[in-house]
């Protein structure tokens, strides 16, 4: 068993505010990937055996979505929009930087498992590219000095 007692707990209680099961697949793997960091076929099979939708149901949406990494990612994963937008106002240059600066490069995780860096091909800020969200935050708008910023925070509060 990966997922803990209390994220089944959380995902059977979802399941109570949806009358289809299948509406709380997204729930539930996003209850699987804040405990676990991760999705696996292992997980899909349990989110199944606890909602009763098929594995298959769960893994299709699980790879639809860049928000469930498939594999174990950093404390901060770095997910760089290089569509058109993005991609014309400075996206690969913004990962060329990143990995630059973090020492790896696009789909490795630094050694101290602090920041994975990755590229989605969408992230809905057209009007505010080069953007990137970090974990569940949008940052908009890019230079060089707002990254280094950016990553000068997170830094310091994975230490504390």
């Amino acid at each position: 068993m990966i997922l803990s007692e209390q994220s089944v707990a959380m995902i059977n209680e979802a399941l109570t505010r949806y009358p289809d099961h299948k509406s709380a697949v997204l729930p539930a793997l996003t209850i699987a990937y804040q405990q676990v960091g991760h999705l696996s076929d292992d997980i899909y099979r349990e989110i199944s055996e606890t909602i009763g939708v098929p594995t298959v149901e769960i893994a299709e949406a699980a790879t639809f979505y860049t928000m469930f990494p498939k594999h174990p990612v950093g404390k901060y994963l770095i997910q760089v929009c290089h569509n058109i937008s993005c991609a014309l106002l400075g996206a690969d240059s913004l990962v060329s930087y990143l990995e630059e600066k973090l020492g790896v490069s696009k789909g490795e995780t630094t050694a101290d498992h602090l920041f994975t860096i990755v590229t989605v091909e969408c992230l809905g800020s057209c009007a505010t590219a080069p953007m990137m969200q970090i974990n569940q935050d949008y940052y908009e708008n890019l230079t060089k000095e707002k990254v280094d910023k950016i990553l000068e925070q997170l830094r310091a509060e994975a230490v504390t």
